[in-house]
């Protein structure tokens, strides 16, 4: 490779690197503490907060049209008068010269309007905030603390209670599908808290690892794990939904309590409640979309549920969502549509909505067909929470860990304390003995941390003490690299050779010995990231990702650095130690 190709190399590398790196400097570094906290809560609590914060503004900015209508707004309001401008336009007004406080509240027809674009400056302000964190380096239970468990699946009790019921045809298929619904039943459930962002995912066949940051009461968290969510059935009183959502529409979140509880009953009627309306969002998460009020009676528990599955009407072409019931069901629900025709009917999972579709028809024989329209997605998140009545899987804690905050970040300081006191020697040392050619170790030694934290925040890994451990022998293997290339320049400078043909002898008598090495740490940390777990495989990932990075620096930016000298400088002597005669 020649050197203007290398040089192209390096800095696409770099421009990518910075790329990676860039939404954990934002989310880390330019990110203010109130905006994270938002950010890290669940997509429904950013939007009771981007609603709360809309209202304050609308209050604010009215009240200092009070006080001087002729006022302008802060420079931090900039996206108000953009928009009361493009307002101005939209009615086909002219814009005024003087975009004062009386002028941009003349733009807006309500106050509804204003309220919005303050709600959507806030909702985007949190959810870019939110994009930054999912795509920055995360810190590990052992640097932020929180609680780790393990759980067991026993998916061979759920196979067994599946076959008291009715034939199961494929075992094997079942229990994978029994797997993936206690993940989405743990996921719900767990959502619940409002935690900050919880890690659950699948760990072999019947295992699930869940990672809660931050402070949870464990013994809450245990009996959710524990515990079977609850389905059923009920009917949509539509008078007290448009009631209590003409009393939404004009105090917003304030119409809860803490505990969850109406702040004013009476404005429903006593035998309904007041539930949240979801569905998937584009992150599969449940995101609220508005309030259903429903019956407190249950027309059908969902205990009568024996299947479900999505297909779609020969006749319509429409996407549907089937399932049966039991004999005692059957005609529980026989008789209940057949005296609600005309009604919506809704399925409260874990006191949420997640469907409300109207009753044509009785429905009798026990197999019954939900349709309304649904995408593909629709109807499969629709599946699944029917499936969680019947798919009951039990669940074991085999494992738990909880770490304190003040433990994590005694783990970062020291953590941090100790890559910087490996480098900041290393540095010393590298320079004391090689003198110039120290400088380009020192330069590489930074551009391969560089790289490193970029391709933990390009993969989205997670940063634990065992990963730190990582780095810092990462750091003694990577400059390594560069004393095998220094002693082999000195060797070829020794037989009188010039400086440029000395730098070339000496990064390609060095390549093979630098990059057996490499290879074999590489293989050993590739097999333990495949088999270990927990720190192990921490420890692995970064070493493998500190090998790559370190022989690229090495072999690369350091023979780049030293031809750069010779050939544009036009240096003859090359300065690496002490004694070293040219």
């Amino acid at each position: 490779m020649n050197k203007r190709s290398r040089f192209i190399l390096i800095l696409v590398v770099l421009a990518v690197c910075a790329l990676f790196l860039r939404p954990s400097v934002k989310w880390y570094f330019g990110t203010p503490d109130e905006i994270q906290k938002v950010a890290l809560s669940s997509l429904e609590k950013i939007k009771d907060e981007s609603e709360k914060k809309a209202r304050e503004e609308v209050a604010l900015v009215k009240e200092m049209a009070n006080k001087d209508a002729n006022a302008s707004l802060d420079k931090s309001y900039s996206y108000v008068v953009k928009a009361a401008k493009k307002a101005y336009k939209a009615a086909k007004k002219d814009v005024p010269s003087d975009m004062n406080l009386a002028a941009v509240l003349s733009a807006f027809s309500s106050s509804s309007e204003l309220q919005s674009v303050f709600e959507n400056y806030y909702r985007s302000l949190y959810l870019k905030a939110k994009h930054n964190y999912n795509s920055s380096v995360k810190l590990g239970l052992d640097l932020s603390g929180g609680m780790n468990i393990i759980v067991k699946a026993d998916l061979d009790a759920a196979l067994a209670k599946q076959k008291e019921n009715s034939e199961v045809a494929n075992p094997d298929a079942f229990k994978e599908q029994a797997m993936t619904q206690a993940l989405e039943t743990l996921t719900s459930s767990i959502d619940k808290f409002g935690l900050t962002s919880p890690v659950i995912r699948q760990q072999g066949e019947d295992r699930i690892y869940i990672e809660i940051p931050g402070q949870a009461d464990g013994e809450s968290v245990n009996s959710i794990i524990q515990g079977k969510g609850s389905l059923n059935f009920r009917l949509v009183d539509e008078n007290a939904t448009n009631a209590f959502a003409a009393y939404y529409a004009s105090v917003g979140p304030d119409a809860f309590k803490a505990d969850g509880s109406l702040a004013d009953p009476s404005v429903i009627s006593p035998d309904t409640e007041v539930f949240g309306y979801y569905t998937k969002d584009s992150y599969g998460l449940d995101q609220r979309i508005g309030y259903i009020a429903v019956k407190k009676q249950v027309a059908l528990d969902g205990n009568h549920v024996k299947s479900a599955q999505v297909s779609r009407d020969q006749t319509t072409g429409q996407t549907e969502v089937n399932f049966s019931l039991d004999s005692a069901g059957a005609t529980i629900f026989a008789d209940f549509t057949g005296a609600h025709v005309g009604e919506r009917l809704a399925i409260v999972n874990d006191n949420k909505v997640k469907s409300a579709a109207t009753i044509r028809q009785a429905i009798t024989g026990g197999n019954v067909s939900l349709s309304g329209g649904f995408s593909v997605e629709e109807a499969q998140n629709i599946q699944k929470v029917l499936q969680t009545s019947y798919l009951e899987v039990p669940l074991k804690i085999e494992s738990q860990q909880v770490v304190g905050a003040s433990l994590g970040k005694q783990a970062i300081h020291q953590g941090m304390m100790a890559l910087a006191l490996g480098l900041g020697l290393v540095f010393i040392f590298m320079i004391a003995y090689y003198i110039g050619a120290g400088f380009y170790a020192v330069i590489a030694q930074i551009l391969n941390m560089y790289i490193m934290f970029s391709v933990l925040s390009a993969f989205n890994l997670t940063l634990t003490l065992s990963s730190v451990a990582g780095m810092i022998l990462t750091v003694g293997m990577s400059v390594d690299a560069n004393v095998i290339i220094f002693e082999r320049i000195k060797e070829e400078l020794a037989l009188g050779k010039s400086r440029a043909a000395a730098i070339a002898s000496g990064f390609d008598n060095a390549f093979w010995a630098i990059m057996d090495s490499n290879i074999t740490t590489f293989i050993a940390a590739l097999f333990l990231s495949q088999l270990g777990t927990g720190s192990i495989q921490g420890f692995a990932v970064s070493l493998a990702i500190g090998v790559c990075s370190s022989v690229f620096t090495a072999l690369v930016i350091s023979r780049l650095m030293f031809d750069f000298n010779t050939d544009v400088i036009g240096q003859k002597k090359i300065s690496i130690g002490w004694g070293v005669k040219q």
